[in-house]
């Protein structure tokens, strides 16, 4: 994927072009399979203590989440159902932060990832049901300004396409960005630069900025702010005062869960994770008190105590396939996506809708529904993806039908997200893992090195030499890292955002037009900057 011009190093390039679509490829099959896994057919609320269906399982999931936790080292999980318009549960466990006595409790708030989604389609729903918006409108007419790489995709671009991930943008667009600072005006202008590598409308490609349009073109149709919207149109009238797509509420909280990478076995609360740039796709903090009432809306087809919040035809669209994801491996019939949920079916036919959310810097959550039972779960932790939040939900809807686990959920989901975080962060090479060369070749004087290289995707940086050490400004006015010599003209920095966690590699190609490649941004884009002055 070739973004800039000039002479460049083409083995290396197609190395990590190759890679990254290897990679790419791994793990959408990963999130395909985990979205397309169909079931096999505490504090209760008084008016349904009697009620044998759901008590039964209810008081097994309770041990499953205690051993669950033992096993991944998640520091703390949250848990929501609700049956049959009733929250016949809400209970926390473990702790906010690992090493700290703080407790989690329903209240409180966890970010939620991409379990933002399903809740930003609710939103969007709501406008469509007050025919504010439809979900076919052109993406041109509500934003003018965006563009994708293919004319023709831009014209006819709409809401629908973009919730529903088939508007071939790849499924890394934008994502490095964010990881390198940038805005969300900045990552949607740069959608225009990358080429499309599905097919418009017959392709399946999770992309979070993708997403994240359609939700913000919807709310440019409504004239207000997403943040604002998602306030007044979802969480006001729900009563749900904890939930927010502003980073800084959960930031500002006092009642949350901090985010842990598992190192050695033990959860530590080493990142902060501001995913505002994402806000309709990632960007979410909740409770499950407040989802609980989420759910509530969900299963009553759009009604909430009475009252019409979403329209019924309008979020029950939301609800239906838009496009074919893969094989769901247990029925061996066809998975697909809605508008912001993961559509499948069971072997008796029941629709089944669920999405995960994964933060690899730490928070790993999962919601399942079933309409037609009127029950719904939704699970919070406050570590990286470990399979957990899923193995919760799909254990549990195994015990509500058929009184046991239909299989090791926990191994399953457990070996599926450590393939896809090995995956990522093998994406490109991580020098800290390999033996420095004994006798490197080499640099030569650091003052050649020094200059302003550019990407048209990335923009600007700035390579200059201070002490007797290169520096790496990385974006334009972003963060300065350090260049440690490796071999000849390869030089190594460490980087650790949400796409990459590891030592990195820098190579510079000095004769000709000199540029460099960062290995690790050509995850999206490639990675390669052509020096424009010194």
């Amino acid at each position: 994927m070739s973004l800039v011009a000039g002479s460049c190093n083409a083995s290396l390039k197609e190395k990590h072009v190759k890679t990254r679509m290897r990679t790419s490829s791994q793990i959408r099959l990963a999130l395909a399979f985990l979205s397309s896994i169909a079931l096999l057919p505490a504090q209760m609320s008084n008016t349904l203590h009697q009620d044998r269906s759901i008590r039964a399982p209810i008081n097994q999931i309770e041990r499953f989440i205690e051993k669950g936790m033992d096993k991944t080292g998640a520091p703390g999980v949250a848990v929501a159902i609700v049956y049959r318009d009733k929250i016949v549960y809400l209970k926390g466990f473990g702790v906010r932060k690992a090493g700290q006595p703080a407790r989690v409790d329903p209240d409180t708030i966890f970010q939620l990832a991409s379990v933002s989604k399903p809740i930003a389609s609710t939103i969007v729903a709501n406008l469509v049901g007050k025919r504010e918006i439809k979900w076919d409108d052109r993406i041109v007419d509500l934003d003018p300004g965006f563009r994708l790489s293919n004319p023709e995709v831009t014209q006819r671009l709409t809401i629908r396409d973009l919730l529903s991930h088939r508007s071939g943008l790849p499924t890394s667009s934008g994502d490095v960005l964010e990881d390198l600072g940038f805005s969300r005006p900045e990552i949607l202008h740069r959608m225009r630069l990358l080429p499309l590598v599905g097919v418009f409308r017959k392709h399946y490609e999770y992309s979070n900025f993708g997403y994240t349009e359609g939700a913000i073109a919807a709310s440019k149709g409504a004239h207000e702010r997403w943040e604002d919207l998602a306030g007044e149109r979802l969480f006001k009238p729900l009563g749900m005062t904890s939930t927010s797509y502003r980073w800084s509420d959960y930031r500002d909280a006092i009642d949350k869960a901090a985010i842990h990478v598992i190192v050695d076995g033990k959860a530590v609360a080493r990142y902060q994770r501001n995913p505002d740039a994402e806000a309709p796709a990632g960007a979410a903090s909740s409770s499950v008190r407040d989802l609980a009432q989420w759910l509530r809306l969900q299963l009553d087809g759009g009604t909430w105590n009475g009252k019409e919040i979403v329209a019924a035809q309008a979020l029950k669209e939301t609800h239906s396939p838009q496009i074919a994801t893969g094989k769901d491996h247990v029925t061996g019939g066809t998975s697909y996506y809605g508008l912001g949920w993961n559509v499948n079916y069971d072997l008796s036919g029941k629709l089944i809708l669920s999405h995960s959310g994964a933060f690899f810097l730490g928070a790993g959550t999962a919601v399942r529904l079933s309409p037609s039972d009127r029950l719904g779960i939704v699970v919070l932790t406050n570590a990286l993806p470990t399979g957990l939040a899923e193995a919760i939900t799909s254990t549990f809807f195994d015990l509500y039908r058929q009184g046991k686990p239909s299989q090791d959920w926990l191994t399953l989901y457990s070996q599926l997200f450590k393939s896809m975080i090995d995956n990522d962060n093998n994406a490109s090479t991580d020098y800290s893992k390999l033996t420095p060369p004994a006798s490197p070749t080499p640099s030569g004087p650091l003052s050649a090195y020094v200059g302003t290289y550019r990407n048209d995707y990335y923009g600007n940086i700035e390579v200059n030499e201070k002490g007797g050490s290169l520096w790496l400004r990385l974006p334009d006015q972003g963060a300065l890292y350090t260049l440690t010599h490796w071999n000849g003209k390869t030089f190594t920095y460490r980087f650790e955002a949400e796409q990459s966690i590891g030592t990195r590699g820098v190579v510079f190609t000095l004769s000709g037009v000199p540029h460099m490649l960062i290995e690790n941004l050509a995850l999206e884009g490639n990675g390669v900057f052509t020096r424009t002055g010194r």
